[in-house]
């Protein structure tokens, strides 16, 4: 399941591989592999790591990391949810897609045993099984795989919850079968040393229903990339992020949408919000990459970021990139904006008595409602809710 790269001079293979420095041609030839020696290692002036802190991703990148510690799942399980442990040879493993970086392929090669979730209700709908995974612990360091599966006609909602210490490197498998709905939240509640650097991978099959929830609050450096391919027409994927990037954080978001197919869907809405301060720097990053390739028509996709810079000393990158292989379409685009608080905004509410903080703190939250809104889980968007407003009130804004 490797592609072959050999005969390639060192710089040209790099690029292949989406490593090297100079840029591949189309998002159609990123390289993927499940040998993390297939992978030249990053150096940070990589196309695709050019906007991460090496030096903060304790060895997971170069192979100086020791996985010496674990990072557990539990879940809570009912009807129709089915847990297993598997070993490195079930035959369902790989099959929401490939390690795209080097990380990926490391975590690959470095899990034990993996966990498995299927959803198997098509009779019922599933409400909001909790799926938590805990970090190795401080100074500990920990591989991960886990794979979410949805059986035909099943309907389900899934939070999948992060939290805890440490550095995990790790592969998120998420299939959803032919004719079934998943709802999943991703949420990143790490502590304030966490690394977690992942990948998802997500198969949607023949007229399924994706609609995914990424949440970044936590952690000193999280770095996600996520992609989206379709098994089946009729697929339509919604992608939905939050991120709130504290003093010191990095919070790095990276999606690539890869239409193959024809008559399939998808929506990307993200957005993030920075505070800083002079000392300790806030970063944001959000690469969107939406591919249509020539046998996808009839292809309808948009994709949005938008970014809220609260103090000085924050920095938040977009890059959305749309690239399309066939004129058979019935919809494409994207758009980035990024941009301090509205003056005018902020004026109305102090002139009908509303202090500057408080006045912060409301466009604030009305600028993440629209995308807490869309999480079906009550008690989880009161959760979230509370910890941006936590978040608020560290800097007084």
């Amino acid at each position: 399941m490797t592609q072959d790269v050999a005969g390639l001079a060192p710089e040209l293979k790099g690029a292949k591989e989406g490593q090297g420095e100079v840029p591949i041609a189309s998002a159609g030839e990123r390289f993927q592999s499940f040998d993390v020696e297939a992978f030249e290692v990053p150096g940070g002036r990589e196309e695709n790591w050019r906007f991460t802190p090496m030096r903060r991703l304790k060895g997971l990148h170069d192979g100086t990391a020791a996985y010496d510690g674990k990072a557990p799942v539990s879940v809570t399980e009912t009807a129709g949810v089915t847990v297993e442990t598997v070993g490195r040879d079930d035959s369902r493993l790989g099959e929401g897609g490939i390690p795209a970086d080097r990380v990926a392929a490391a975590a690959w090669s470095a899990f034990a045993e993996a966990t498995i979730v299927t959803l198997d209700a098509p009779d019922q709908k599933l409400d909001a099984v909790t799926v938590t995974v805990d970090g190795p612990g401080q100074g500990a360091t920990a591989a991960g795989h886990l794979q979410i599966r949805t059986t035909p006609h099943t309907e389900a909602t899934v939070v999948l919850e992060h939290r805890g210490s440490g550095a995990l490197a790790d592969n998120l498998e998420v299939v959803v079968a032919d004719a079934s709905r998943l709802t999943l939240v991703v949420t990143e509640e790490w502590a304030d040393d966490a690394v977690h650097v992942g990948m998802e991978h997500y198969a949607v099959g023949r007229d399924a229903t994706l609609r995914a929830t990424a949440v970044q609050l936590g952690g000193d450096l999280v770095r996600v990339s996520s992609t989206i391919r379709y098994s089946g027409p009729g697929g339509d994927a919604e992608l939905l992020g939050l991120g709130f990037a504290d003093a010191g954080q990095h919070l790095e978001q990276r999606l690539l949408v890869d239409h193959a197919v024809p008559n399939c869907t998808s929506n990307v809405f993200y957005k993030n919000a920075l505070q800083s301060t002079s000392r300790d720097s806030a970063h944001t990053v959000w690469i969107g990459d939406v591919l249509i390739r020539a046998a996808a028509e009839n292809t309808e996709t948009f994709e949005l970021n938008r970014n809220l810079v609260l103090t000085e000393h924050a920095r938040a990158d977009s890059v959305p990139n749309l690239e399309i292989e066939t004129g058979e379409i019935v919809s494409a685009g994207h758009a980035s904006t990024t941009g301090k608080f509205d003056d005018e905004q902020l004026f109305y509410l102090q002139s009908r008595g509303i202090s500057e903080a408080d006045a912060r703190r409301l466009v604030v939250r009305a600028f993440f409602r629209e995308i807490l809104h869309r999480i079906p889980v009550p008690e989880l968007r009161e959760r979230l809710d509370e910890a941006i407003e936590a978040e608020l009130a560290l800097t007084g804004a």
